[in-house]
């Protein structure tokens, strides 16, 4: 299928699945119907089972979208606990539309209580409670993860996959790949069929050298392979080590299931000038489940690692918060920690759904049928393939799988058919009249309008996403604008924009902010109270991070230099 085929299907509001092999475009397509739905007025939910896959959409995790911690199936009980939660009420009552990506990793009963949910919340006995639900995906790529053996693997063998009545665009334009070779060889994978031509050219990869202009991602089948090249690349590296270790409270038993649920390790052992992935999603910061980078400096102050990412930012990597909760939305264990993972080398699991000019991939130890695929699709080229091994699995596709190809094909070809058939004005009635139906606009102007304003928050995201918030502070700070004329342009506390300014002097170090300086007399006040404070030691004057109190400064100048004074002397005086 074709994709403005596709695209127009979307716009009927018909429930609809887009596949097809990878680099065919499927995320574009989404990205382009997510913009109408949003000139229309209507704000679809976009999920997708991973914090990685959901950072390719700009969108949550399933889990964390629908309230439901780390679990898979939801009975009657919990469903009543969630029905009690007021901002998931709000949530769900407004969603019109739901997008889930990356649809192969999403186990049979988490689809099937996505369904009871949403019929749940939306109080109507029809498949997810009525709203249009897009899932896009491959499902030769890989599957759920799961310690259990289940008598169903996929979504699409649950009974709610069946009610939802999908439309099946199966895309077959190559888009990610404009090399015949390798798409001749993922085609031959789909179809179970490696030719020996191809086997030849896998051998004339094996430990090749890449070109130097290649900067390859290291993908292997195992955690323990990953964590080993890590380790071996952070040993290589001259510079001191950085231990960080986590700060856990709950019962050890509920501590162990949030290091077992999420990527968080215990102890995290850092050096300037590692790999590093973020593992958790903190818009604020500028950083998402996912965002790569680069350690280039840890805080003086609180020694929390600063990371640059590709963009050129830079961010400083503050403990997060990992938290368990019970049925009942009480905490019972929670774990602290610097919120990164080292990504020298990361598993084929966690790469799916990247683009990468080169890569060395080990399939030696492969164990899932569809991981062979996956890592191969990465690349755009096989100029851009390290080979380090194969296994017999490498290159095998799930029977199942294989099963349903030419059905999912026959079902789209039937369905561009059964389309072509309506008039132009027959269509454009069927969109129109989803559109209203969701209580959206087909008003010109107001589409019109809507476009603009689009634009202009598109911007802003951008300006976010180049420079993060830090930078969106020092922009201002750099035309010499006071505290005060940041917080009310930001929109942000005046306490916020200090701690912005703290950061900034700490991650750019000869940013000259020297018009915030107080006057001369301030400075040797604060400085000679900051002294004196230290040289008593009295535990009470000091926060947990060494930091000395505010207030205790305050008290000791007599309350004769104001907080805001103190708090700008601070930046400036030898501490």
């Amino acid at each position: 299928m074709k994709q403005e085929t596709a695209f127009e299907i979307l716009k009927t509001g018909r429930n609809v699945f887009l596949t097809g092999s990878a680099g065919t475009g499927k995320t574009y397509l989404l990205n382009k119907y997510i913009q109408y739905l949003k000139e229309r007025d209507i704000r679809p939910a976009i999920v997708a089972p991973t914090g990685i896959a959901a950072s390719h959409i700009k969108g949550m995790t399933i889990h964390s979208f629908f309230g439901i911690g780390i679990r898979e199936n939801v009975d009657e009980y919990f469903l009543d606990q969630l029905l009690q939660k007021e901002f998931l009420y709000k949530r769900l009552k407004k969603t019109k539309v739901l997008i889930i990506d990356e649809i192969s990793m999403v186990s049979p009963g988490l689809f099937v209580s996505l369904d009871k949910i949403l019929r749940a919340f939306k109080s109507l006995d029809k498949p997810f409670g009525g709203v249009q639900l897009i899932l896009s995906g491959d499902f030769f790529q890989l599957p759920p993860v799961s310690k259990s053996v289940r008598e169903i693997k996929f979504a699409w063998q649950s009974n709610s996959w069946e009610d939802a009545d999908l439309r099946i665009c199966y895309m077959e334009e190559k888009f990610r790949q404009s090399d015949k070779t390798l798409i001749n060889i993922l085609d031959e994978i789909r179809q179970n069929s490696v030719s020996e031509k191809s086997m030849e050219i896998f051998r004339s990869c094996y430990k090749k050298e890449l070109a130097n202009n290649f900067k390859a991602a290291k993908l292997y089948t195992h955690n323990e392979d990953v964590d080993r090249i890590n380790q071996e690349e952070l040993k290589a590296l001259s510079s001191e080590p950085r231990i960080f270790q986590s700060r856990n409270k709950g019962s050890k038993k509920n501590i162990e299931r949030i290091f077992n649920s999420s990527l968080v390790v215990e102890k995290l052992k850092l050096k300037k000038g590692a790999a590093v992935i973020f593992i958790k999603n903190n818009y604020e910061a500028g950083y998402i489940n996912g965002t790569l980078g680069k350690v280039v400096n840890f805080s003086k102050t609180t020694g929390v690692p600063i990371v640059e990412v590709f963009s050129g930012r830079k961010i400083m990597a503050e403990p997060e918060d990992w938290g368990l909760e019970n049925d009942r939305g009480e905490v019972k264990a929670v774990v602290k920690q610097v919120p990164l993972k080292l990504a020298w080398a990361l598993t084929v699991h966690k790469s799916q759904g990247m683009t990468l000019d080169a890569a060395e991939i080990d399939l030696s130890k492969t164990f899932e049928a569809g991981q062979g695929y996956v890592a191969l699709s990465r690349i755009k080229s096989i100029d851009g393939l390290r080979l380090m091994g194969l296994n017999s699995v490498a290159l095998q596709v799930d029977d199942l799988v294989l099963g349903i190809e030419q059905k999912m094909k026959e079902l789209s070809r039937l369905n561009t058919i059964k389309f072509k058939s309506f008039s132009q004005e027959e269509k454009n009635d069927m969109f129109d009249e989803f559109i209203v139906k969701r209580n959206g606009t087909v008003k010109k102007n107001e589409i019109k309008n809507n476009k603009i304003k689009l634009k202009k928050e598109e911007g802003k995201t951008n300006i976010i996403e180049k420079e993060n918030t830090l930078e969106a502070t020092k922009k201002l700070l750099a035309k010499k604008k006071t505290i005060l004329e940041i917080s009310k342009e930001r929109e942000i506390s005046e306490n916020t924009i200090f701690n912005h300014v703290q950061k900034i002097l700490q991650l750019w170090p000869d940013f000259d902010a020297s018009y915030l300086k107080p006057k001369k007399k301030t400075l040797i006040k604060v400085s000679k109270a900051v002294k004196e404070i230290k040289r008593k030691n009295n535990p009470e004057d000091f926060l947990k991070d060494k930091g000395i109190k505010l207030r205790s400064i305050f008290e000791y100048l007599n309350e004769k230099v104001s907080y805001d004074d103190i708090k700008l002397s601070l930046f400036f005086v030898d501490k």
